[in-house]
């Protein structure tokens, strides 16, 4: 049986759809990531599986438990990290997790030991006595998911936990989830970033409060339809424009290059002529092999 199971899930806020028929599944151990535009309809389906909102329609199930019914034996069961930091930026380190480890009845030598075991797994031990709201972005982030921690959560529902974070406090969170799965926790992460998504074991594409496709990384990069080409230039607005303006072809920015799509039947040879117009020859112009990012970019336009 699945550890979370969300069934024909929709959500309105008003005349607003924020979801509609949405579907997940994600079994014991396993990382499952929600990549979407801002306003897509992640954040809603993280409420609604951590029980804060009501929803419209669909069933919710975690561990065999509704969530609209049961919700007291959920409880026990779910660790979440809302997007916004949401810890007493006047506490210290120690005094957010003493105070989060009370809700759930942690005091003592319990309290004691747990402490230390997440000190040791976030790095936070030497700034114990540090206020949380004097801490850098990407230990405001261990903190808040050592807080969602504190009561050895078997299901981890963490909403974009390392926007804003430096790439090297990024890689050590996600080192921090992948020893948490390898224990057998559940999570579930919503990341605008694409080397994040590599990371998980199933990823699902959302836009719109509707899924567009579901899979494991490799599998949905497989899923690009057409041909994908970089090109070794500056990708300036402008320049931008100028490509997509040309019947046929569509222009991303990927750092500092322009990746160019073609459909199927055509390829980028069809197109030299009209490239070579706006300044852009041949020579600066290599096909690659579709990306992630390429099939979300696809998907979404």
């Amino acid at each position: 049986m699945s550890i979370i199971s969300v069934e024909n899930f929709s959500k309105k806020y008003g005349n607003i759809v924020a979801v509609t028929d949405f579907n997940l599944v994600a079994d014991k151990g396993e990382i499952v990531a929600l990549v979407g535009p801002d306003g897509a309809g992640k954040t809603s389906i993280f409420r609604a599986i951590c029980g804060l909102i009501t929803y419209d329609s669909g069933i919710i199930n975690i561990s065999g438990f509704d969530v609209a019914k049961g919700f007291d034996k959920i409880k026990p069961l779910l660790g979440y990290m809302p997007q916004s930091f949401s810890l007493y930026p006047d506490l210290s380190v120690e005094e957010n997790l003493s105070f989060y480890a009370g809700l759930f009845g942690l005091t003592g030598k319990k309290f004691s030991e747990k402490k230390k075991r997440l000190y040791e797994f976030s790095g936070l031990g030497p700034f114990y006595n540090r206020r949380a709201g004097a801490l850098s972005g990407g230990m405001k982030q261990k903190l808040a998911l050592s807080c969602a921690l504190v009561h050895d959560p078997e299901i981890l529902v963490l909403d974009e936990p390392t926007t804003g974070v430096d790439p090297l406090s990024r890689r050590q969170f996600w080192e921090i989830l992948k020893d948490l799965k390898k224990s057998g926790s559940t999570i579930i992460v919503s990341t605008p970033y694409m080397d994040e998504v590599l990371l998980s074991d199933k990823a699902i594409f959302i836009f719109g409060g509707k899924k567009f496709a579901e899979g494991g990384p490799e599998d949905l990069t497989k899923i690009f339809k057409g041909n994908a080409y970089r090109v070794n230039l500056n990708p300036t607005y402008e320049r931008m424009e100028q490509i997509n303006r040309i019947p046929g072809l569509m222009s991303r920015r990927f750092g500092s290059s322009i990746h160019i799509y073609t459909n199927e039947s055509r390829s980028l040879n069809d197109y030299l002529g009209q490239l070579a117009e706006i300044g852009i020859e041949k020579n600066i112009i290599e096909p690659i092999s579709p990306e992630l990012e390429d099939t979300f970019i696809q998907l979404m336009g």
